[in-house]
Order: structure tokens, then C-alpha cells, then sequence
């Protein structure tokens, strides 16, 4: 069956391999032999250059300068410089944007800067099936400040639900199970229309196609370094603050390297102009090196051409899958194109144990639970025909049932 099938698609994805634009880019990944990695959205592969910048940073820079890295190799700078980099992928203006701590951190340092600019208003605004972490987050701050209120809403009615009472929006672009692509400029003009503060969390948009937050208007998003951007497990996060609100946004957590003086070591804080503000504690240096590393993979990319391969490739999955699966088996639950990130989802009753068996036979994608199996498509570094063979082996799968052995039923620690 497994030869039959890929005779009737391999062709036309090898006509797309050859006329992708994008096609070199595939050389700047280490990706084993004979995996097809679908994963990307949730751990991008590493990049080639990352584990000798991460060495000459340990034995070269620190090893070497020790202190003195501080300012010989201008580790102090990496931050905002990262962050610039990561700025021309997002839509954002140079010093607008600095990487560092998780993304739950820097989440819960714009949402305290967002709630503080509407004192009088109650609400943080969000949907019910956004990421948990960002619903902790605000919680958190909810209960520490000793008032508001997080009110969540189906995905489909936050517009509808800004209103009065809404101090902030907080909303992921892309949902991170169905990969539902909001319409980051039309929700962040009704947010601003109600007079709220609108925060976005690019986890799952930064490096999968073109951001405009600078159009858009939103004064807060953070976004993490390990997905798309490839700066591998635990990378940096970053966040971003809109220009103009650089002297007033507040930092809640007001660490000494968010000081407009460091090293003056003064005894009341005196927060520092732009982004730099939201710094906390020492630069994460060896993984902010990794980071800068990785994002060499996007340099000179036009952010279009992945989003139109990004595109191609899930529509190509989709279409293969639908043609070769056995009818009935999966459910499709991400949206068409133009609503879509760079993720496809389907549900199976037996999601987890069907994901395991795929990635036994060399196809790694996720599931999130209760039952949804999920396929990043990084346009940098997949191929067409690589998507093909995947949706060739998991119709092979469900068709065979090879699924279905306890070993595939046994969760992980790690889904």
C-alpha cells in the first residue's frame, strides 16, 4: 500500500521542492536522516552554527575574558540586540524589543504594565482556550494584586466581549491546539475603540510568517525563542513595548538591569527608557548566544515567502491526508488558510497513542490532550515531499491499526 501511495504523490511535491525559493535554507538545520520533522512549532531543530557560537562563548569568552566578557564581547548589549534582530520579523521599531526570562514571565511584566494604565477598569479579557500559562499568569497577578477579575470568552466572541470593564485584552494569535489564526489588526482596533490595552502572545506566529505590530497599533506582546526561531529548549523569551508608551509602561518587577543606571547602584529604582525597562535580572548569556546564533537561519528571508510556503505546505498535508486516510478516522479542526498559523490539527479519539506510532516510524509531531495531534510546517527547513511521505505514513497507520499496541498507550511525561 506504502509504495502505491507514494508513486501517486511524490511527483508533485518534487515539482515543488525544485521551484521553492526557500529551498537553501533547508542546509542551515541539523535534521537527522530520515526524520521528517513536523514539530517546529513546538521545538525548532538546531540551526548549524549555534553549538560552536555556544562554545566559543563558553571557552572563548568566558573562559577566556571572564569578567572582563562584559564588556569585551558586549554581552551586557545581547538583549536588546537580539531583540532587534527578532523586531524586523514582528513588525516592531528598532529598541522596542528585549529578549530574556520565560515567556510566562515577561507576560505577567506586561500585563502589570498593561492593568496599570486602566486603573479604573476591572477586567482581563481573554478566551477560554488560550495557552494555560497566560491564564495562570493572570490569575496570579489578579490575586497579588487583591483585585480584577479574568473573564474568558469562546475564542470566536472576543470582540463581541470587549467592552467598558475591559482593562486589557490578552489574546495568542494563534491558538496553540486548532492553530486559529486571529485577525491581529481588527481584535486590537476594538480593544483601543473600548479604550482597553491590548497584549498579544506570539509563541506561535514569530518566524512562521509576517507580524505587524507596529500597524496594528498593540502596546504589548511578548513571544518565545524556542519555536520557530529555533533557539533551542528553554531560548529566551522576549518582549516588546510600543515606542511611544517607553517612558510610562511600569515595570512590576523592577529589577537592577531594568534601571536607567546599573552600575550607578543607586537606592531607589529609576526604571530606563524602551523596552529596556521590562530587564529584570542578569542576561541569560550562553543561551542568548544561541539564540542570536539560530536567528542567522532568517537573515535576508522574506517573512512573505514563508508565509506562502507555509501555506503550500499545510494545504498539501491537508489534501494528501484527506485523500488518503481512511474516511471517517480524523477530524480536521483548523481552519482554512487565510484563518490558519503554520500548524494543522486533526482529532482522534485515540490522538496520543496514534502520535506515538507515527513517530516510531520517523514522523515527530505533538498532541494535546484530550485528543488532538498537531503538525507544525517551518517553512525554513521543511520539503514538500517531506509532508507528503508524512501524510502518506499516518494514512498508512490508520489504516493498519499499528496504533493500537500498548506501548503507543502509555503517556510520557512529556506529550
Amino acid at each position: 500500500m506504502t509504495d502505491q501511495l507514494h508513486r501517486g504523490a511524490a511527483p508533485d511535491a518534487a515539482r515543488l521542492d525544485a521551484a521553492d525559493p526557500l529551498a537553501d535554507r533547508r542546509a542551515l538545520f541539523h535534521l537527522p536522516e530520515g526524520l521528517i520533522y513536523l514539530d517546529g512549532n513546538s521545538l525548532g531543530p538546531l540551526p548549524k552554527g549555534v553549538a560552536e557560537r555556544v562554545a566559543a562563548t563558553v571557552s572563548t569568552e568566558w573562559g577566556g575574558s571572564l569578567i572582563r566578557g562584559w564588556n569585551a564581547h558586549g554581552w551586557m548589549d545581547l538583549p536588546d540586540r537580539v531583540g532587534d534582530r527578532i523586531g524586523r520579523l514582528i513588525g516592531a521599531a528598532p529598541g522596542s524589543v528585549t529578549v530574556g526570562d520565560s515567556t510566562s514571565v515577561n507576560l505577567f511584566k506586561a500585563l502589570a504594565a498593561a492593568v496599570a494604565m486602566r486603573p479604573e477598569r476591572a477586567v482581563i479579557l481573554s478566551d477560554d482556550g488560550n495557552f494555560p500559562t497566560d491564564l495562570y499568569m493572570a490569575e496570579g497577578l489578579n490575586g497579588l494584586r487583591g483585585r480584577g477579575r479574568l473573564k474568558l470568552v469562546p475564542r470566536a466572541e472576543i470582540a463581541e466581549a470587549i467592552d467598558a470593564d475591559t482593562a486589557v485584552v490578552m489574546l495568542t494569535e494563534v491558538d496553540y491546539r486548532t492553530g486559529h489564526k486571529a485577525d491581529m489588526a481588527a481584535v486590537t482596533a476594538k480593544a483601543h475603540a473600548a479604550g482597553a490595552v491590548m497584549v498579544w502572545d506570539l509563541a506561535h506566529s514569530t518566524g512562521a510568517f509576517p507580524v505587524d505590530l507596529t500597524a496594528s497599533g498593540a502596546e504589548f506582546a511578548v513571544g518565545c525563542g524556542y519555536k520557530y526561531l529555533n533557539g533551542g529548549p528553554g531560548a529566551p523569551a522576549f518582549l516588546y513595548v510600543r515606542p511611544d508608551l517607553a517612558g510610562e509602561a511600569v515595570p512590576a518587577l523592577s529589577g537592577w538591569l531594568g534601571h536607567a543606571a546599573p552600575f550607578a547602584f543607586e537606592p531607589a529604582y529609576r526604571p530606563a527608557e524602551g523596552a529596556a525597562r521590562m530587564r529584570v535580572g542578569t542576561p541569560p548569556i550562553l543561551s542568548l548566544s544561541a539564540l542570536d546564533a539560530a536567528l542567522d537561519a532568517f537573515e535576508g528571508v522574506d517573512m512573505a515567502l514563508v508565509r506562502e510556503k507555509s501555506v503550500a505546505l499545510a494545504e498539501l498535508f491537508i489534501s494528501e491526508v484527506a485523500r488518503l486516510a481512511p474516511m471517517g478516522s480524523l477530524t480536521l479542526v483548523s481552519p482554512p488558510a487565510a484563518a490558519r498559523g503554520s500548524q494543522v490539527s486533526y482529532r482522534h479519539a485515540q490522538g496520543y497513542a496514534v502520535m506515538q506510532a507515527l513517530i516510531a516510524e520517523g514522523v515527530i509531531g505533538d498532541f494535546r490532550a484530550p485528543d488532538v495531534m498537531r503538525f507544525g510546517f517551518a517553512p525554513l527547513y521543511l520539503r514538500f515531499t517531506d509532508v507528503a511521505e508524512a501524510a502518506l505514513r499516518l494514512a498508512d497507520i490508520l489504516s493498519s491499526g499499528r496504533w493500537d499496541r500498548p506501548a503507543f498507550h502509555a503517556r510520557a511525561k512529556v506529550t
